[in-house]
């Protein structure tokens, strides 16, 4: 057991936000935490992290304990780094031990150079030299890289100060030096934020041999599939844990809440039965007595509460009237540009595609790549080049990333009553519950709203529109899972067309039938779902890699080769230096008798004999000779 809480409530003002939560962690659990927005899933991570004490309630004594010397990292929603400090130094300080350990067994060396370490110091030096080999310590420059390139920063972003990044970014880099820190029990609040494909591709392949425990909260439900062994979801307060990954949650609960339902229905069936048979019969003195024991039991009744499902949730339903042409849309040649004037920058040119009637189209690209863009210039918002062509009979219903249509000033009433003044207050008030806004809350500005009630609005105004075509930008963001999931079925039962942009990787692979990719200044398209396209990705990276590998190895086996001698080869190198070796001192040897002969032409004995200077001279002769034949011996040696 890594932590335990029991018992565990808060409140906030009248809000019964936790009731009586409990949950164990043990080591290697992968843990998805889950529930609607506001259920109080972050409260319950302060809680844990002993950011926030619980309080008490009633007879529940609140208690959190945990496993000795446990080390806790936790990356909160919007976490950023700040400071002075570049990438490199704060990356570093996430092995501070490890470097601590390093400087003191450099302090013990530099000692041993002079003078021999006592026993104690002796042991020192041996456990530090265990605790830095043991936790790769030689391998910190190596790790702190591969994270970071992973996470998408590059290595010129290594010497930047923390404070010059975007918070986005400073998020991303809080959960680099949580991933190098290694804790015990990593938990994550929405860690997918902020990331592309690629970069929560490589994070969940990372977390997936992660060796210590995961708590992640997140609405990404792919990412919760895939890392995933169980899920915990917070309803009302409470919560329960279910065994599996997303996919497996969502059936398990809804057979349990299936179950619940029909023990309801059973319970409220019998408690009517017996209030009814009370009533009847509680003022008769003939009956009086068995009423009396029937109220009684009624007063024993456990009551089973209703349950969530029967509960009222959003219905979605998208609707039109009007069928348009096979060759819906023809697009041909465009150009994606933003800006204007001298800040104008072109994205991408010559863009050519067709949809047909009854696609669901999802297009993805990195962020800025141009996506809603092209949608604008779909719905003739921008201006452009080419030619974008919709058959008769298209009505477009479109829902905006960031709600851009609507009046910040006006109520949500109103923002829906100005579009449609044909309908009557109580068909407005309809149409809002429909999605789930109601009481209060139609009564607040556009502005001050949620970005979840807003999308809600969005939705009861694009239910409105009866487009057979809808053009959807980010439709699932804001939105908490439970929504997310009407939001899906709805889509999936719609017989229209649809062109969407997301970044819902789970949205995209059940709506989508195939892809309209971009990047790299060019739209692809991609027949298939989106676990077709992300398994062609990995198959050419794969490929990329093997062919980079091969490269290197075919490289490594040539300069082998060019390196490689024959024992004759090896015989007549060793015999071509000894050669050389000799000639070098011949040489030298010249020389000197050179050096010695010259010094005696100025003997006087010498130079007074004819003879004796003559053959001096002609030995000095036979020197410059010889050293001429050698030196020529030694450049064809060389050649």
């Amino acid at each position: 057991m890594l932590i335990s809480c029991t018992g565990i409530n808060k409140f906030y003002q009248d809000n019964h936000v936790l009731r009586s939560v409990s949950l164990t962690v043990e080591n290697q659990d992968r843990i998805g935490l889950v529930g609607d927005n506001g259920c109080g899933k972050s409260t319950f991570l302060r809680v844990l992290t002993e950011q926030e004490l619980p309080d008490a309630f009633e007879h529940d004594e609140p208690a959190i304990a945990k496993a000795p010397h446990l080390r806790i990292g936790y990356l909160a929603q919007n976490a950023g780094l700040d400071g002075a400090k570049t990438v490199r130094e704060e990356m570093t300080d996430a092995f501070a031990p490890l470097l601590a350990a390093k400087e003191t067994m450099r302090e013990l060396e530099q000692k041993m150079e002079h003078t021999p370490l006592t026993d104690d110091e002796a042991d020192e030096y041996s456990r530090l030299s265990a605790f830095f080999e043991t936790n790769d310590g030689y391998t910190t420059d190596v790790r702190i890289r591969t994270v970071l390139y992973g996470m998408g920063f590059s290595e010129q972003e290594l010497d930047r100060t923390i404070s010059g990044f975007s918070g986005g970014e400073k998020t991303r880099l809080a959960l680099c030096k949580l991933l190098l820190e290694s804790p015990d029990l990593l938990i994550l609040d929405e860690p997918t934020n902020h990331l592309d494909f690629q970069t929560v591709g490589w994070l969940e392949d990372y977390l997936k041999s992660w060796r210590g425990a995961l708590l992640i909260v997140s609405h990404d439900r792919f990412f919760l599939d895939r890392l995933c062994t169980s899920i915990c979801e917070l309803e009302r307060g409470q919560m329960t844990r279910y065994k599996g990954n997303y996919t497996a949650f969502t059936k398990l609960r809804a057979e349990s809440r299936e179950r619940q339902q029909k023990e309801y229905e059973a319970q409220q069936r019998e408690i009517a039965k017996l209030e009814d048979y009370v009533a009847r019969n509680k003022v008769r003195a003939s009956t009086a007595k068995s009423a009396k024991s029937r109220e009684k039991q009624l007063e024993k009744i456990e009551r089973i509460d209703r349950p969530y499902s029967a509960a009222k949730t959003a219905r979605l339903q998208f609707t039109y009237a009007v069928t348009p042409p096979i060759d819906l849309l023809e697009v041909r040649n465009i150009d994606l540009t933003v800006g204007k004037g001298t800040q104008q920058k072109t994205l991408m040119e010559n863009i050519s595609f067709t949809v047909r009637r009854g696609e669901k189209l999802g297009i993805i690209g990195e962020n800025g790549a141009g996506k809603s863009t092209l949608l604008k210039v779909l719905r003739n918002i921008l201006p452009h080049k080419g030619l974008v062509r919709w058959a008769a009979g298209t009505r477009l219903g479109c829902f905006e990333q960031e709600s851009e249509s609507l009046n910040p000033y006006a109520t949500v009433f109103d923002e829906l009553h100005d579009r449609y003044p044909m309908l009557s207050d109580f068909e407005v008030r309809s149409l809002l519950g429909q999605v789930r806004l109601t009481g209060e809350n139609v009564f607040k500005e556009t502005g001050v709203i949620s970005g979840g009630e807003r999308a809600k609005l969005c939705f009861a105004i694009l239910m409105m529109e009866h487009g057979n075509v809808l053009l959807l930008d980010e439709p699932t963001n804001h939105l908490d899972l439970s929504t997310k999931e009407i939001l899906e079925q709805a889509l999936s039962e719609f017989d229209g067309t649809i062109l969407f942009v997301s970044h819902d990787r789970y949205l995209l692979e059940r709506i989508a039938d195939n892809l309209l990719v971009l990047g790299d200044g060019k739209a692809e398209r991609f027949k298939g779902r989106f676990s077709a396209y992300q398994e062609q990705i990995r198959r050419k990276t794969e490929a990329e890699q093997t062919a980079a590998a091969e490269e290197k190895q075919k490289k490594a086996a040539e300069a082998q080769k060019a390196g490689f001698r024959s024992k004759e080869q090896r015989a007549q190198e060793a015999k071509r230096r000894a050669e050389q070796k000799r000639i070098e001192q011949e040489i030298d040897s010249l020389q000197a008798e050179q050096d010695a002969l010259q010094a005696s032409l100025t003997d006087p004995e010498i130079a007074g004999n004819y003879e004796k200077m003559q053959a001096l001279c002609a030995r000095l002769e036979e020197i410059r000779q010889r050293q001429d034949d050698l030196l020529e011996e030694m450049i064809l040696l060389e050649e």
